[in-house]
Formats: C-alpha cells, structure tokens, sequence
C-alpha cells in the first residue's frame, strides 16, 4: 500500500490537496489524525521567499507529527523558483518539494505561474529541471490536463515533468479555464499514469469514499489527492483510509463538533486568536454542511469573533438537533 516519492515513503495513498487559505498546520493536522498518507501545506510564492516575506515565512512551520509533508511552491521565472526551492530544501523540515502548475485563478495566472505554465512544455520543463538540480529532496509536479479544452496536453507534459527529474505528478483532471467548475476528466487520470514510471496522483471529484474507491480503480493511479470534498469533512479521509484497510470508524455530531474545536484552537496557536476567529467564520459552516437546520447556524458562525463563540453555536446547534 505505501508509495515511493523518491526517497520518501508514503503509508498509503490517500493524498491531501493543497490548498489555498486552508491547508494552514491545523488542518494538516488533523488530516494526518484521520490517517492521510501525505499531507501538504498552501502553496507559497517564489517572490515572496525570495523577498523574504514574514508572513510566507510563518506558513512554513510543521508539527513534527505531520510529516511526510509536502510544501507547494508557485512561479514563473528560473531564477527566483529556484531560489525558493532551495530555502525550502534547506531552510524547512519538509520531506517534498512540490511546484504549481494547477492553479488556474487570475493573479497567479497574470504572473505566468500556475497553470499559466501548461502553454509551454519546453519551458515548464526547464523550470522543473533547474529545480531538480539544485535541491535533494524529491520534487513533484501538481498540472491540469491543458489551459482550455482546445489544449489538452497533460500526457505530453507529464512526459516532460518525468525527463526532467520529478518524482511524482498529480493531475487535476480540469483544464485551467473550468476552473473548478463542470466534470472531471477522470480518463486522463490513465492516460498519464500510462505514459509515465513516476507515481500519479488523480484529484478532482472525490465527494465520498465510492468515488475514492472508484478512481483508484478505473484509472490505475497510484494515489487519489482529496481537495474540497474535505473541508470541514476530515471523516472522508478516514473513510477512504478504512476502505483500504478493512477497519471501520463511525463520526456523530459530537465528533464534528471536537474537531470543528481542535481545528479553531490550533488555528489560534498558530495565528492568534482574533485572525484565527476570521479565518474560521468561513470554516466552521463547513463542519455542519448538510446536516438538517445547518443553514440557521451557517449564519451564526459568519459572525464569530472568539473560540467560545463557536463553541456556544455548536452546542445550541447539537441541542436543535437532539430536540428534533
């Protein structure tokens, strides 16, 4: 079941997205309590490592019970990525270092970074290549399949991601211009995990354990990165685990309502309570997605300002359901 990325050996193949504004150190752990096999941190810019940014600097601590974990960089130019690369190689306790080129949102795009960089395979692999060259520990690449469904490259260029020396690919089976929006292209998941040696990563679409179960299956992938599908749903990643191993696990609203807790607090260790609150108005709704009545408390929990706030919304809100 573990997976090799270079020289570091990941348990099994259940795979935590980065993501930006959420995979800060308390979400990452979390994620390794519910059994992840990798963990990776939001991405960081080269220009800010390379202008020595002290809020970039303060996204890259870890815990030490999080590793293996992997720390995303994004950029365009050689020089400066490379630069980046390198503090990350030498200046963090990261075990991978992995390079963007998946983001398709419009400030990083307007930098030429991010998925911007699946216009020109011959650059791109010579950006992965300088990479590779200056740092030791193993590099991956996370692409889409193309910029626009008119360009749909990503078997070309995870060809070249694999000449120039990366150690794994995770492929978003969207195309820059969907976004995140419309199907996933879960066919060329296959098509690359055909066409290359290195571990694939499939990402896009996996909402439950069926799904997980099901592009490990139809695509051959090595791994499945979970993304959205586990904000505020860390459960999904014990599902997924539990699929795996035979075990089984049952979550109640109290579950929910600890993690939702553990998830504000070690936020707050991070960041201070008062940035942390901020962060969480958005992500404590997620912990009660779908759940009945959720929408009334979805409201309450936009207007936090302190973890006993949240703590007071999540104990009327388990006091509404258990009167029903």
């Amino acid at each position: 079941m573990s997976i090799k990325i270079g020289n570091v050996e990941i348990q099994n193949p259940v795979i935590i997205a980065p993501m930006a504004g959420v995979s800060t150190i308390a979400f990452r752990k979390i994620s390794k309590e519910f059994g992840a096999g990798l963990v990776c941190n939001e991405m960081v810019s080269d220009k800010a490592l390379f202008y020595d940014s002290k809020k970039t600097m303060r996204m890259l601590e870890i815990d030490e019970n999080e590793h293996p974990v992997s720390f995303q960089v994004f950029g365009h130019d050689i020089d400066t990525v490379v630069y980046a690369a390198k503090f990350l190689d030498t200046q963090t306790d990261c075990d991978i270092i992995d390079f963007n080129m998946g983001c398709p949102v419009n400030k990083v795009i307007k930098a030429r970074a991010g998925s911007y960089l699946m216009k020109d395979i011959d650059y791109a692999k010579e950006l992965v290549s300088s990479i590779v060259k200056n740092v030791s520990k193993p590099v991956t690449v996370k692409m889409r399949l193309g910029y626009d469904m008119d360009h749909i490259n990503c078997v070309e260029m995870a060809k070249a991601m694999e000449e120039a020396g990366a150690s794994a690919i995770a492929l978003h089976a969207r195309t820059r211009s969907q976004m995140y929006e419309g199907k996933a292209e879960w066919s060329y998941i296959k098509k690359v995990k055909d066409a290359v040696s290195i571990p694939v990563f499939g990402n896009g679409d996996v909402r439950n354990v069926e799904d997980f179960k099901k592009m490990m299956e139809m695509t051959g992938c090595d791994g499945v990165m979970l993304g959205r599908g586990i904000i505020g749903n860390p459960f999904l990643i014990q599902d997924c685990v539990d699929s795996l191993t035979g075990a089984e696990h049952t979550f109640t609203i109290d579950d929910r309502i600890r993690i939702c807790l553990q998830h504000a607090k070690d936020l707050s260790n991070y960041k201070g309570e008062g940035v942390a609150m901020k962060e969480m108005r958005g992500l404590s709704s997620w912990y009660l997605k779908g759940l009945p009545f959720s929408h009334v408390f979805k409201d309450k929990c936009a207007t936090v300002s302190t973890i006993q706030d949240l703590e007071t919304i999540l104990y009327e809100y388990k006091a509404v359901l258990e009167s029903e």
